[in-house]
Order: structure tokens, then sequence, then C-alpha cells
């Protein structure tokens, strides 16, 4: 096997960058013992709140952590119906099957790879209780409809936003569209909390109640909404001594640290303007791979705000090497981390346990056969652009 080329950072394929701020902010925190969901948890959530345009949001350790306590806030139970896309990662679907819910799948638009809203129309049932949307790649799904699709037979919509914290759609920031939002700190994010981490947001206080009594041990099933529960008094305030014997149920351990969130607070500051550099190296990476026969590109949103957590490319039947040997060519030769977001989950081992197979969500399943994540991340320049183009070029001349 020869030697692959290693330069230009295109080993890495997506993911954010820390710097001097990151470090000093982290300094702060271990001056004050590094505490676990305290006042920079609380800062960082208040300034996420009013960064996506909604009334509360709520820290967690991660997104899958996140989408089970949403489903929780949903009251999604055995044998509950929730409809969500075959394309993403399994923890969008897994979330739900944990909670005993049965997971139904809708096709995705065979252009944007997004849920394809005719589709949910088509599989809500008798048992559907929640809609699910992925903003895939950076791009936000077609909220209008879904919402309205929601609203008609009253459904609960819960945004999952691991790939576009910034994201927009008609004006609407992800997070604020659905009737609660499920955002992703991973290292491989947009924006990151030191490696994990998560995010629900909601403008309505009752979900939001529901959320928080169970990211702690013990927990209310309702309560004071201006006491928030959590095992925290300073941060969270409660008057009752010896609250842990007031609880009327168990929770779970899915606080974020002070560290974390501390940190979190200054990748929000730089978000808007990482998200432009991503879009900037898009829009010059589209225009260099323009042309080459068999190639399909992602394109911008004309409605929103693509946030480019991925360039996702469709390598097409006319196109000189198939999907397998192009990346492998890309990866092994030439230094470039090319990859495959996501195996359809509807296909995966423990999906097809449930009985899904093949044949379920055609458009999907063409589609994995095809699509390609090239790199992008903050940290690329435009002659890492210049030299992917190039290589890209040079397979498509076969």
């Amino acid at each position: 096997m020869k030697k692959p080329v290693i330069k230009y950072n295109l080993e890495i394929s997506h993911g954010t960058s820390y710097g001097l701020e990151e470090a000093a902010a982290l300094l702060e925190c271990l001056k004050d013992n590094a505490p676990s969901c305290g006042k920079k948890v609380k800062q960082f959530e208040e300034e996420f709140a009013d960064y996506c345009g909604v009334s509360f949001a709520l820290a967690v350790t991660s997104a899958t952590a996140g989408l089970y306590l949403a489903g929780i806030a949903a009251g999604i139970g055995p044998g509950d119906e929730v409809i969500t896309t075959p394309i993403s990662w399994i923890a969008t679907s897994a979330a739900f099957a944990a909670l005993g819910g049965v997971v139904v799948f809708a096709d995705v638009d065979p252009i944007t790879l997004n849920i394809d809203p005719q589709k949910i129309k088509e599989k809500i049932g008798e048992k559907t209780k929640a809609i699910v949307p992925v903003h895939l790649y950076g791009r936000c799904c077609r909220m209008d409809r879904i919402m309205k699709i929601a609203d008609e037979h009253g459904l609960i919509v819960i945004e999952d936003c691991a790939h576009n914290p910034g994201g927009e759609y008609k004006g609407k920031r992800s997070g604020s569209m659905g009737h609660m939002g499920v955002f992703s700190f991973h290292q491989q994010k947009n924006m990151s909390t030191l490696g994990e981490g998560g995010m629900v947001t909601t403008a309505d206080r009752v979900l939001f109640e529901k959320v928080i009594s169970y990211r702690s041990l013990c927990c209310r099933i309702y309560g004071d909404s201006q006491k928030y529960l959590s095992i925290d008094e300073d941060v969270y305030p409660m008057n009752r001594k010896y609250w842990w014997m007031h609880f009327d149920d168990t929770g779970y351990n899915f606080r974020m640290t002070d560290a974390q969130a501390a940190v979190g607070i200054e990748q929000l500051k730089k978000l808007d303007e990482n998200n432009r550099k991503r879009r900037v190296l898009a829009e010059a990476l589209t225009r260099k791979l323009e042309g080459i026969k068999g190639l399909s590109l992602p394109g911008d949103d004309p409605e929103g705000n693509h946030t480019f957590h991925l360039y996702v490319i469709q390598i097409e039947d006319d196109f000189p090497v198939n999907k397998t040997d192009f990346m492998w060519e890309l990866y092994t030769v030439k230094g470039i981390k090319a990859w495959s977001h996501y195996m359809p989950i509807h296909l995966t081992g423990p999906f097809r346990k449930q009985g899904h197979s093949e044949g379920e969500c055609p458009v999907a399943e063409n589609a994995f056969n095809k699509y390609v994540t090239l790199p992008i991340h903050p940290e690329l320049t435009m002659e890492a652009i210049d030299y992917m183009a190039e290589c890209v070029r040079e397979l498509g001349k076969g």
C-alpha cells in the first residue's frame, strides 16, 4: 500500500478548534475547584438559550442523553411510535428505542438527504407520538412543513440539531422551531465542550421542567417553576431541607461539568465566525468541483443558513470509480480523510432485529451507495481546498 500524503490538515475530516481563550477559561474553572454543574453551566445554558432564541436550555453530557431526556419529556414510552430519518448517527433512533419507543423511518429527499415531510405524513398512525427531524450535515429540514404536519396531528417535534448549531431556516435558529431541540458538543461537531457534551432547548416551561427533573439522580415529576430541580442548590435553589427525601422518581446523572461549560461559553462566542469560515470553504470547494461528470455537489440552502458540519458529495454511476474505491484512494494515497456518514439506521443490526429491512427507505438506501463526506473544518486553508479539488478531479478523469 502506498504511503499517504499528509498535509493541509486533511487527515482530520471535521470538528472545531480550541485557542487561548478556552485555556484561560479552564484555568479560571480550576481556581474554583472545577465543580460539577455549577455557575458556569448555568451561564452557558442562559447564553445558549439566548443565542437560539428560546426561553430555556439545559446542558447535558451528550446529545444522546439530551434526546433521551427529550423523549421522557414528550411522554414517549413502550409502544409509542417516533418518526425519524434513516440517515443519521444511530443515537437519533437508539435514544427513543431505549425508552421502549417504536422507531418508524420516513425516507429522505434525494438531493438534501434530509427527511422528506411528505414521507413523514405517510408514516403517521394511531400510535405516533413524536417526529424527530435531523438537520443533516448542517442544513435545516423544511421545518415549516414539518411543524404544520405535527400541529395537524397533535405530535411533539424534537429537532436533532447535532450537526448545525447556528443553523437557520427562514429566519429562525435551529433548536427554536420544534417543541424541543437537542445539540451535540462532541469533539467532531461545529463547537465542542472538551470532547463530549450536549444541550436541550425549548420555549416551553413545562417541557423544560420535565427535562431538568430527570437530569440528576433524584427528581420530581412536577415542581414549582421558580425552583429549578437540581443537585446544585447554589445554582438551582431549593428551599426544602433534606430535599432528596421529597422526590418522586429516580433520574439519571446527565450533568455537564463547569470545565466543559467554561469552554462551551468561549466556543459559542466563536461559533458564528467558524460557521462563516465553513461556508466560505464549502463555496470555494463547490466552485472547484463543478463540472466533474458523475459528481453531485451539496449546494447551499437558499431558505436558510447551512453550517456545513459535513461537506457531502454523491458519486453517481457515470463517475469513473465507485464510492469505495474513491474513498480508499483519497485516504490511503492522498491523505484526505473521506468518509461515509452514515449507514442507514434501519439496516443496522439492532434495528434489523426489530423487523426493519431493505426496501423500507429506498431513496436513503440508494444514496448510501453514493454519498461521501470530504473534510471541512475551520483550520482548513484555501491551499487545502485547492489540493482536495485537484485530487478529486484526478479521480474524475479515471
